[in-house]
């Protein structure tokens, strides 16, 4: 496979990525429930508390991905394509700064590493995902590649690059709090001692300059947002970056459910993150074991890219990347309250690592055909998801939008909706902030007395339901965990007549 080929493939996959963004609903918790937030953001024009619910401060993020998702609201209208677009933005702008790293191995190594990461599931659904990560990875990859370049990339912008540690640093302090700042400081820091460096690294870089710059661009809104909603500086600080973490099974979340999973269980999240590589890495190094290529040949002329200081060797570079990947991990090895995307700042590095390292392999058509390979996997996979979901009813489970859309197309004018016990955050996103919720059935009974409505209960809970709540309910359809009633009674027009239009 010619190198020009390959390239076709990274192009296809960041394609199809982008097709699927409108293509399925908003999965709940995490994606309606940002959308949600984002929604509300407009609604209010309020850019700088984010709201839970219309009475309810969201304390648990930054608000840097509410703004890019609230933006795409402005432009692009309340809908799928527009509350993930940004997310995939955010993903190629990770890629084009892992590009700019350039390096030792050249421009083929940083292909290479565009497709590794690319082509991994956790990077491949995040860029399209509405969620908190990607925005942080492109913060801890500015920062990595300023302090990096800052120290050892080409002369002639050595001097602007090492401004992006500091950009990136105020980013991920927008984008998901003091955990990028840790998780930018530890490599960092763990390299600045191995490498003996940390005179040159104190004189080379504008620490206090650059800090300040940091603090310029996130601390406005951190003093604002405590202002705005006191408590928040509390319980961000203290509860999601201290007892989320060291706590199992922490109940402070005021937000959603604390995880508690097996210290340690990071490690295989991270290995199921990066499939399909896992599988097709050693495979790959299997088939290319011992045969390595020659320098001149394997790898372009990286002269003007070459570390331009003593401490920038190969080993230091490779020793660089491996913290870079891995301290991630290592964070969050006796950590509980983990979920999937928390090793995904290390990724970049990760792929530059590997990268590098298929481009001293002998076989380079061989490399590239395996690369073109686990982004077809990926690709596949992706596709397969989205379009299957209509025939396994998966899409019903994962959001509500079957359910408002056939309630709309039923109900009277001004008719509410109301959820009996839980309102899925996608309930909320597709009704725009109309749906009602009642906690009780005592509370329903109640409402139902003065409001006539339709309403939405978890089909599993009918059982448990009153007798009398129940005779005065026709149920109507099912979608996912809930079936939609009608209040007995209530004259409503049938779905797809003139009058329910």
């Amino acid at each position: 496979m010619t190198y020009r080929n390959f390239l076709w493939f990274i192009f296809a996959a960041a394609a199809v990525r982008l097709l699927l963004l409108g293509f399925s609903p908003l999965m709940d918790t995490t994606e309606a429930r940002y959308g949600e937030i984002s929604r509300i953001m407009v609604e209010l024009n309020d850019w700088v508390t984010p709201w839970f619910t219309y009475d309810v401060p969201f304390w648990g993020k930054p608000p840097l991905a509410f703004w890019i998702t609230a933006i795409s609201f402005k432009i692009f209208g309340i809908n799928e394509f527009a509350a993930r677009f940004p997310h995939w933005l955010a993903g190629m702008v990770v890629l084009w700064i892992l590009w700019g790293m350039r390096p030792r191995s050249g421009s083929t190594g940083a292909t290479y590493a565009i497709a590794l990461l690319l082509g991994s599931v956790m990077f491949f659904v995040a860029s399209g995902m509405v969620m908190m990560d990607m925005a942080l990875v492109i913060g801890t990859t500015l920062s990595m590649r300023g302090f990096w370049n800052g120290l050892h990339g080409d002369a002639s912008r050595r001097g602007s690059e090492r401004w992006l540690l500091f950009i990136g640093l105020g980013i991920s302090l927008l984008a998901k709090g003091p955990v990028g700042v840790v998780l930018t400081g530890l490599p960092c820091g763990i390299w600045a001692l191995l490498s003996g460096n940390l005179r040159v690294i104190w004189r080379d870089l504008p620490w206090i300059r650059g800090l300040l710059l940091t603090a310029a661009i996130a601390l406005p809104w951190y003093v604002i947002a405590e202002l705005r909603s006191p408590g928040f500086i509390n319980y961000f600080i203290v509860g999601e970056h201290f007892n989320r973490f060291v706590t199992p099974g922490w109940k402070g979340d005021l937000y959603g459910t604390a995880h508690d999973y097996p210290y340690g269980t990071i490690w295989l999240f991270m290995m199921a993150d990066v499939l399909p590589w896992t599988i097709l890495f050693p495979i790959l190094a299997w088939q290319t074991r011992g045969a390595r290529a020659e320098l001149a040949t394997a790898q372009p002329n990286t002269s003007q890219n070459m570390p331009s200081t003593e401490s920038a060797t190969p080993a230091a570079w490779r020793n660089y990347l491996l913290l870079w990947a891995f301290i991630p991990a290592v964070f969050f090895t006796m950590a509980g309250n983990i979920i999937w995307p928390y090793v995904m700042p290390g990724l970049p590095a990760l792929a530059l690592l590997v990268g590098g390292w298929l481009t001293t392999r002998a076989n380079q058509n061989l490399v590239r055909i395996n690369l073109a390979l686990g982004l077809t996997i990926t690709m596949v996979l992706a596709v397969g998801f989205n379009v299957s979901m209509p025939f396994t009813g998966r899409s019903n489970d994962l959001a509500a939008k079957t359910l408002i859309e056939d309630y709309r197309t039923r109900q009277p004018q001004g008719l509410p909706l109301i959820y009996l016990g839980h309102r899925p955050f996608s309930a909320s996103f597709y009704s725009q902030g109309k749906a009602l919720l009642e906690k009780t059935p005592e509370s329903l009974s109640k409402k139902l007395e003065t409001t006539p409505a339709f309403v939405a209960i978890r089909t599993s809970d009918l059982g448990y339901m009153p007798p009398s709540l129940l005779a005065g309910l026709e149920p109507l359809s099912k979608h996912g965990y809930f079936t939609l009633f009608r209040q007995k009674g209530v004259v409503g027009a049938a779905p797809g007549s003139p009058a329910s239009k």
